[in-house]
């Protein structure tokens, strides 16, 4: 069973959807006990951080996300879902995030000239030394979708799997034992996108 965490922030239905083209085995859920008695997990998530940490918090979601972490058993983060991951977020202030990659979420420099959200496709350069089965099959500097104006700055440069250049070049997919976390929407990045959900789905 997989299950996509409902914390009433985030496009549910697009991520289910786009499981189904491969297993039927999904549910998506706001259950503390299905949160816990599952083979996957799912956090995807749009909007404020503060609010989805939030919102986490009030029902009581946040324990059971991070007992399921740390069972080892495999875990995919989507857009919020990658940087709920982090130390704490700047966006709109100073605030918590779950502490299990140590790091920063942090605003683009729109000093830079920069469009801010970062919004459309854009490429993803894997580093050639990490063989993820999450990746299997993607095509080199294959080009995903973004929206944010924030992104995930890892303390430990071991964790970055792949990189993406919008005014720098910042960690647009994380990996850490079980971890499989990524800034961009492989459910809305067609074929390429497609196959990340689908190596998730056959771990």
């Amino acid at each position: 069973m997989i299950t996509i965490v409902d914390y009433g922030m985030g496009n549910l239905a697009s991520v289910a959807n786009a499981i189904k083209k491969y297993t039927k085995d999904v549910r998506i859920s706001s259950k503390a006990v299905d949160v816990g008695k599952t083979d996957k997990l799912v956090l995807p998530g749009v909007g404020a951080f503060k609010d989805a940490y939030d919102e986490i918090e009030k029902r009581n979601l946040r324990k059971p996300v991070l007992d399921f972490i740390a069972s080892g058993k495999p875990f995919l983060g989507i857009c919020l879902g990658l940087q709920l991951l982090f130390t704490k977020s700047y966006e709109d202030g100073e605030h918590p995030g779950f502490d299990i990659i140590k790091g920063e979420v942090v605003a683009f420099d729109k000093a830079k000239g920069l469009k801010v959200p970062h919004m459309g496709w854009n490429r993803i350069s894997q580093d050639k030394n990490k063989d993820c089965p999450l990746l299997k099959g993607v095509v080199g500097g294959a080009y995903m979708y973004f929206v944010h104006s924030y992104y995930v700055a890892p303390q430990d440069s071991s964790v970055v799997l792949t990189t993406t250049d919008y005014g720098l070049d910042f960690c647009s997919m994380a990996w850490k034992d079980n971890i499989y976390a990524m800034q961009f929407h492989p459910e809305k990045s067609q074929e390429e996108g497609l196959k990340i959900i689908k190596n998730f789905v056959e771990l």
